[in-house]
């Protein structure tokens, strides 16, 4: 059922012109229409109520509170799952949007009442999984469920139990019945509630494991965001029982990497699941295939080099570097072919750092080349010297230079790939989102002042070299920039 237009342009636009508390005083009359049976009454209750919820105050917070609305919480979590039951409203979206609404806005004060709401939802889920008919019910449905997950869990992360025993065995017949529309949005829920475990994978999600590296699921794009983030989780929350459990699935995961790589569109996602893989993975349970991930990076920067290939790249031999040392990271360049390493500070490193986005990404840059710069015995005694200042020089650019965000024209459509027949789009759920990682974490606050620390750990140990290497090659903006760093640290170079 959709309300004609003019509810959602003049109507709602109205209620933003009503005092507060008249407002207030609309909202049970609003949840007594939820048991209207007229379908056209019910639904304009929901949506209006839905819109209630996510107006603003003068401070941009929601206009009403949880604590106001807390009175009435009981008769409206009834009533608007009672709507579904009206005729003709089952899969009604305005009222599933309001339900989603209303756990957003109640939070905590909905927690007595999830094992009844998960109970429905989950029942709910199962009938619609039949004949997926409604996207956007299926979607607030879904956002619903990741909610009742994410504020239960947040007050008591050991009820994720009782979570997975309602929705496992939906989910695996979603699964098993491969319902295309579902799937990405299975996976999304999976990984919230993975996520939610502190400590060792359960066995329940390790016998799904091998099933997600199965081509077949690879194959539909829309899967791939879903399965991906589902990966790092089990990187995230158990790389020591895959490494000890599960290391024949290893050159699996790989594989996987490697059809993303070669994918324009999805390349950024491989490097997600490899980033994940070099964080997390027991070195050495991948030491026996990290020469040929580099091949296979260099392979594809040589055939098909793309600006989203080239920063994604650059984030992840940073994290390489981070990980095992700037030395391994030299090692396994000039081990692949000789003086490579040098090869890549001259063509890829320093010209390219500045396209790098992102403040979390930026600053793994920043850390791995410190490291490179001041935790690498090459960089300062071969061939390799005369790129020193160089690659110094990025580094403060890439601290204080605007970001390059230029893009090649021929790049402006790799994103539109042809995909034989129909594909299931993928559907970010807003309420399954993952909180941004820093690998770095608390290990370096300000790459700054941790640059500053570290060129005056190596000037003490080559007194006289730093020095002169800086006031002979940086340029005289990045030298006053370098001065401004060793100042706020409190260091100088010996």
């Amino acid at each position: 059922c959709r309300c004609p237009p003019i509810f959602d342009r003049d109507r709602v636009r109205y209620l933003g012109q009503v005092p507060k508390e008249h407002l207030l005083v609309s909202i049970p009359l609003l949840i007594n229409h939820l048991q209207a049976e007229s379908i056209v009454v019910h639904t304009y209750a929901a949506h209006a109520l839905e819109r209630l919820f996510t107006m603003r105050g003068p401070n941009n917070a929601t206009l009403f509170t949880a604590a106001e609305i807390a009175p009435f919480v009981e008769i409206l979590l009834t009533n608007l799952f009672k709507a579904l039951t009206l005729p003709g409203s089952s899969e009604n979206e305005y009222i599933m949007k309001a339900i989603m609404r209303s756990f957003s806005l109640l939070q905590e004060a909905i927690i007595p009442y999830i094992p009844t709401l998960i109970t429905q939802l989950t029942q709910k889920l199962l009938a619609v999984s039949k004949n997926p008919s409604k996207p956007h019910f299926n979607h607030y449905m879904f956002e619903a469920i990741c909610l009742s997950i994410r504020i239960t869990c947040k007050a008591n992360p050991a009820a994720v139990v009782n979570f997975e025993e309602a929705l496992f065995l939906v989910f695996t017949e979603i699964l098993q019945n491969d319902v295309q529309e579902f799937i990405p949005y299975v996976f999304q829920v999976m990984s919230l509630l993975l996520e939610t475990h502190k400590n060792d994978i359960p066995s329940s999600y390790m016998a799904l494991f091998p099933h997600l590296l199965q081509p077949v699921l690879w194959e539909r794009t829309g899967n791939i965001p879903a399965l991906v983030r589902l990966l790092q989780a089990f990187l995230e929350r158990g790389s020591n029982t895959i490494a000890s459990a599960a290391a024949d699935k290893i050159p699996g995961l790989l594989g996987v990497f490697q059809k993303l790589i070669a994918s324009k569109a999805n390349d950024h996602q491989g490097f997600y699941l490899l980033n994940s893989i070099i964080e997390h993975m027991p070195p050495e349970s991948v030491d026996q295939y990290r020469k040929q991930i580099f091949i296979l990076l260099f392979q594809r920067l040589q055939n098909s080099k793309t600006t989203k290939f080239i920063k994604s790249f650059l984030v992840f031999i940073n994290l390489y570097c981070i990980k095992y040392g700037a030395l391994a990271l030299q090692e396994i360049f000039d081990g692949i072919q000789p003086k490579m390493f040098g090869m890549v500070l001259e063509k890829i490193i320093i010209p390219e750092i500045q396209k790098v986005s992102g403040n979390i990404e930026k600053k793994i840059c920043a850390v791995g080349i410190t490291k490179l710069l001041t935790e690498c015995p090459p960089m300062m005694d071969t061939e390799y010297t005369k790129l020193w200042t160089p690659l110094l020089q990025s580094l403060i650019g890439l601290f204080e230079l605007p970001e390059d965000d230029t893009i090649p024209d021929e790049e402006h459509f790799i994103d539109i790939e042809d995909t034989p027949g129909y594909q299931t789009a993928f559907s970010q759920l807003a309420f399954a989102g993952k909180k941004e990682h820093d690998p770095v974490g608390q290990m370096v606050n300000n790459p700054k002042i941790h640059l500053a620390q570290s060129l005056h750990k190596l000037s003490t140990a080559c007194p006289g070299r730093v020095p002169s290497m800086v006031s002979t090659s940086l340029n005289a903006e990045a030298l006053q920039y370098l001065q401004g760093y060793l100042q706020a640290a409190s260091v100088t170079l010996l």
